[in-house]
């Protein structure tokens, strides 16, 4: 095939195939963009990939020539023939017919003999935001993240905690990882064309957390109260999630915080939260 496109309609056409709204479906039909999420994942021929919804294979036919070992996860039973078809040759890929949220990844990647691996994907936009917090909060030996997703989303995910475009998502995301913005993609580069573009972003794990709260579960559920009425201020929010005792105690934290007491929480810095969880914290 001369190219993408070309082999797309040539194996949905073989093979049967329409994209599947309900598994929120798209196929990626640019060479240029496929090139540059391969080049962003910064493979070598000594890296495991786990690839997240391999579709038809356009992408995975890449990864296999650059990585030592693929495990493509895909969901669609109708999907898997087409895999088996046209990697039969390949003795690099295993392929994984099942939902990801429900595959042990820590083990796939141990029972291949690999220390870690790297996450390659395009997201269905419908559940984007589980697959990459499962990704994240299960602190999975995995190096990167380089993931196609919604637009709006991406945007979220990449802001920096504090400003405006910036939500509960954004400080967990960060807290994990360093997140960056690779391209975008517009949504005529796919069959179907969805209704919203598309971007490639990676998320460069951390060794560490960028900040170290007392009681991580505290400062989860710290942010995520904040962002969950927008519109009041942080002391009021903190007050109807039950998160703290008093007004007094948020404003006797926030005096010696130096935060401003009409503060909301969506003007913190991931530092402020995580110091605000940590005297919260000592009064448990």
């Amino acid at each position: 095939m001369n190219n993408v496109y070309d082999e797309t309609k040539f194996l949905m056409k073989k093979y049967n195939i329409t994209a599947n709204k309900s598994l929120g479906q798209n196929f990626l039909v640019d060479d240029e963009s496929i090139e540059k999420i391969v080049e962003a994942s910064d493979l070598t021929t000594d890296d495991l990939v786990i690839e997240i919804g391999p579709g038809l294979g356009t992408l995975t036919q890449k990864l296999l020539e650059k990585a030592k070992k693929v495990i493509a996860i895909e969901l669609d039973k109708k999907m898997i023939k087409v895999l088996q078809d046209r990697f039969l040759l390949y003795t690099n890929l295993e392929i994984i017919n099942e939902d990801v949220l429900k595959v042990d990844l820590k083990e796939v990647i141990e029972k291949n003999g690999f220390k870690t691996a790297k996450v390659v994907a395009n997201l269905p936009y419908y559940i984007t935001t589980p697959i990459i917090m499962q990704l994240l909060e299960k602190k999975l030996p995995i190096e990167t993240i380089t993931v196609m997703i919604q637009k709006e989303v991406a945007e979220r995910l990449t802001a920096i905690p504090g400003d405006k475009n910036s939500g509960a998502i954004t400080y967990s995301v960060y807290y994990y990882s360093n997140p960056k913005v690779i391209l975008n993609v517009e949504n005529y580069k796919f069959i179907p064309a969805p209704e919203v573009d598309s971007q490639v972003i990676k998320l460069v794990l951390r060794d560490e957390p960028v900040v170290k709260p007392i009681n991580e579960e505290l400062f989860f559920r710290l942010i995520k109260i904040s962002f969950m009425q927008r519109r009041k201020t942080l002391i009021n929010s903190l007050l109807n999630g039950g998160i703290i005792k008093s007004k007094q105690q948020a404003i006797d934290i926030f005096n010696e915080l130096e935060i401003e007491l009409n503060t909301r929480g969506e003007k913190l810095t991931i530092e402020q939260f995580c110091e605000i969880s940590n005297l919260l914290a000592k009064c448990i």
